[in-house]
């Protein structure tokens, strides 16, 4: 019995100290859930997925103690309602409460769709009605995120000008980014990050790789906005383990 009862103590030893390191490991690890369109899947880069790549070669660089994982949910041509089918496949949906931080670009093709599929004539009315469905969904996108997680931050990226000599797009634009910064000032884990100033002056020769589109440029240019607006390394994890619940602030 005694001799039992020791290895009975053993192997509870080793799976406790499995549990410890398998804990520890997942703490190093911080997970992104990005959701969006071809501005998330990185349309038009050559190199790799954007601004996503961008954010994974700086968080993950030689010198830095913890690692972010990018989990990128872009589709190209995608609108709100897209992501709200996302949100609710059952492939993503049991994995949101894994996520430490979400991000949501999404908005451009809501956009030009309800204009009729393009940026040639700016129709007022078309594109003030298909707004108010826009903020719909965005709000059910932020509201099913929050419920779905209770620690995550969400990032909501502003939408840009991809024509900045058009003054009508222009307004349009700048009363989408109105509407977005308001849903994410309700509330306090979500953050609005502005984009529409990044190409203002620059050359489209330069920094796009078509009329809506960023190169590798210009994604750097969103990825480093991203990066100046939240410290993804400074990250309060919370874990459950036997007897305990641990609170750790990673820097």
């Amino acid at each position: 019995m005694k001799k039992l009862a020791g290895l009975l103590i053993i192997v509870l030893v080793i799976c406790f100290a499995a549990y410890e390191f398998q804990a520890s490991e997942s703490e190093d690890v911080q997970r992104v859930m990005a959701f969006g369109d071809s501005l998330t899947y990185g349309k038009g880069d050559k190199d790799g997925e954007g601004y996503i790549e961008g954010l994974e070669d700086e968080l993950n660089n030689p010198q830095s103690e913890q690692k972010v994982s990018f989990w990128n949910y872009g589709i190209k041509g995608q609108e709100t309602d897209g992501v709200m089918k996302q949100l609710d496949d059952y492939r993503i949906k049991t994995k949101l409460d894994e996520a430490d931080t979400f991000i949501v670009f999404i908005g451009t093709n809501d956009l030009i769709n309800s204009n009729g599929g393009d940026l040639e004539k700016i129709s007022d009315r078309k594109i003030n009605e298909g707004k108010r469905e826009y903020i719909n969904h965005l709000k059910k996108i932020t509201s099913t995120l929050i419920e779905a997680n209770d620690k995550a931050d969400i990032l909501v990226v502003g939408l840009y000008n991809p024509i900045k000599d058009n003054p009508k797009l222009e307004k349009h634009i700048r009363d989408y980014n109105e509407s977005i910064k308001e849903i994410a000032d309700k509330d306090e884990r979500m953050l609005f990050i502005p984009t529409n100033d990044l190409f203002e002056d620059k050359k489209k020769t330069v920094y796009f790789s078509d009329k809506l589109h960023p190169n590798e440029k210009g994604y750097q240019l969103i990825a480093n906005r991203v990066l100046e607006s939240y410290d993804f390394k400074c990250k309060q994890t919370c874990t459950e383990r036997p007897f305990v619940h641990v609170c750790l602030l990673s820097c």
